[in-house]
């Protein structure tokens, strides 16, 4: 579950965004569909904000925290600029950045292949709100680069762990993720999909990433340990049917 309704505002917001970039070109009537539900989900995160502070007046406002994962197989290394200023330089493939400080507001992000600023390969506007982590993912094809806009959770009662999923590879099906004993964590995601967080007890455990809705396991995850009073996300990268495979990455916040 979110810890607040502007989490989950916050998470809608992006969904929507992403579903309407999806159908822009393809189906217009869908592509205004999800582009209103995405206004309507950025308008009730602000309401949901701006009431936080009116109930607690006395919290000083944090600048948003965001960080950037490069999360396609076959981009090249990428400088990344926000509002014209270059803030991150040469990163690779699987490569993720420490947490940036923002204050609320939107901002343009460019992307271009590192060393040069010729012409981006991806911009996109992506608006953050003060009190919020988030992870920004370049992802997809190169030549369908896309920007992901994910929100971190950083509330976790102590001695346990919170565990999520997200599916960044291009090529594959949509896959749930399972223990090896059949048991489902996480059903039918598809890409581009990220999942909601699921509080577990720390320790070990054999995961599998499985074709959804059967048994046949594309990604192994034998021997997964989860240590308390950590945040998880796995994020699947890599093509199913070609170079780079598929495999995980586990980020924490």
């Amino acid at each position: 579950m979110f810890q607040t309704e502007a989490d989950q505002y916050a998470f809608e917001a992006a969904m929507y965004e992403q579903l309407a970039c999806y159908y822009k070109y393809s189906n217009p009537q869908k592509y205004m569909e999800y582009y209103l539900k995405h206004y309507e989900a950025v308008q009730k995160l602000i309401k949901a904000y701006h009431a936080n502070r009116i109930a607690h007046p006395q919290g000083q406002a944090q600048p948003a925290k965001v960080r950037v994962l490069h999360a396609s197989p076959n981009a090249p290394a990428f400088d990344m600029y926000v509002n014209g200023q270059r803030v991150l330089q040469n990163l690779t493939y699987k490569q993720s950045s420490n947490y940036l400080s923002l204050p609320q507001g939107q901002y343009r992000i460019d992307i271009y292949t590192a060393g040069t600023q010729a012409s981006p390969i991806l911009s996109a506007i992506v608006p953050v709100m003060n009190n919020t982590a988030y992870m920004v993912a370049a992802t997809g094809d190169a030549s369908k680069l896309q920007l992901l806009s994910f929100v971190d959770s950083t509330y976790l009662p102590y001695g346990e762990a919170k565990i999520r999923f997200a599916h960044l590879s291009p090529d594959a099906p949509a896959v749930d993720v399972t223990m090896k004993d059949g048991e489902v964590l996480f059903p039918n995601v598809s890409f581009k999909q990220i999942t909601e967080y699921l509080q577990v007890s720390p320790g070990t455990a054999d995961l599998e990433v499985r074709t959804a809705g059967t048994k046949n396991a594309v990604l192994s995850l034998p021997n997964t340990k989860i240590q308390p009073n950590k945040v998880y996300t796995i994020y699947a990268v890599g093509y199913a049917n070609k170079e780079p495979k598929l495999e995980a990455l586990f980020l924490t916040n």
